[in-house]
């Protein structure tokens, strides 16, 4: 059970907060008192999710902020955007998701799923880290899932699957890639104040993988009626965004709000520092490292 923790005067920013997992963490961090940001693609959706969240809640600290996540230059838009409206952030989910049932590439040159899955989030986290620091205590939630478990590591010889395309076992590998950053980010940011955790949501009725199609659609529908609701998906990343008894807690991974060791190729660490390298290299971050420890 998560206590209803008062989060006022708490800064938080939400990726993928227009639906699923990410519109129930927003709405529930909101009604717990957060001056919550929204971060959507589509910015007519996510005025009616913040619209929406506000009548329910009766918050007005709400923030809209838009961007295409598979974009690298719009990430490098919108996140001083984030830091001209918040002198403090004190979380950052790390939601927004995709899976393709087909390979294709970002403006980026990208393939998309790890792109969007994975060096946006690596991207957008080290844009916004100096004010996490600022604010510590802090905490980063990245959402992953037990898809990781799909695929036996990183598959360094060909990140991008120009190879072999096979949706779920993509889906997975970039959840992996969540886990490895959550822990080498969290080995970085030791004594920092600001903590790394990775979360799976479990089987969840989400928008996930709706965009692939009138058959992909009704698939993910009937899908859905054995998938537990949003709200309950959501748990998970709130009691870990949340909870007083994680505080100074890094670099776990958790589901059903409890600490699990991810599978096997989630605990290399060499292959987390390798994977590390190689996102700075691809988002153009290698000058920027030694501003996140070594």
């Amino acid at each position: 059970m998560i206590s209803a923790m008062d989060l006022e005067g708490r800064t938080c920013v939400v990726t993928g907060a227009t639906s699923g997992i990410g519109h129930a963490t927003a709405h529930a961090l909101a009604a717990r008192g957060a001056t919550v940001g929204l971060l959507c693609r589509d910015p007519d959706k996510g005025q009616r999710t913040l619209d929406g969240i506000r009548a329910r809640t009766g918050n007005d600290s709400l923030h809209l902020f838009r961007a295409d996540l598979s974009s690298q230059a719009e990430i490098r838009t919108v996140a001083p955007q984030i830091l001209a409206a918040f002198d403090r952030i004190h979380l950052l989910v790390n939601n927004a998701a995709v899976v393709n049932l087909g390979r294709t590439e970002t403006v980026d040159g990208i393939e998309t799923t790890f792109a969007v899955n994975h060096l946006a989030y690596f991207l957008l986290t080290h844009l916004l880290l100096d004010r996490l620091r600022q604010s510590a205590p802090s905490r980063i939630v990245n959402v992953a899932s037990d898809a990781h478990k799909f695929v036996r590591g990183i598959q360094f010889d060909d990140l991008q699957h120009r190879r072999k395309y096979g949706s779920m076992r993509v889906y997975g590998h970039s959840k992996l890639a969540n886990i490895l950053f959550t822990r080498e980010l969290a080995r970085r940011l030791a004594g920092s104040g600001v903590t790394v955790n990775a979360v799976h949501p479990g089987a969840v009725s989400t928008g996930l993988g709706t965009n692939n199609g009138v058959l992909s659609k009704a698939l993910v529908r009937v899908a859905g009626l054995f998938f537990q609701r949003p709200e309950n998906g959501a748990a998970t990343s709130l009691f870990v965004a949340t909870a007083p008894e994680l505080e100074g807690v890094t670099g776990r991974y958790y589901a059903s709000c409890k600490a699990l060791d991810p599978s096997t190729a989630g605990r290399d660490d060499t292959a987390a520092a390798r994977l590390w390298t190689i996102s700075e290299e691809m988002t153009g971050l290698v000058s920027a490292s030694a501003s996140v420890g070594s």
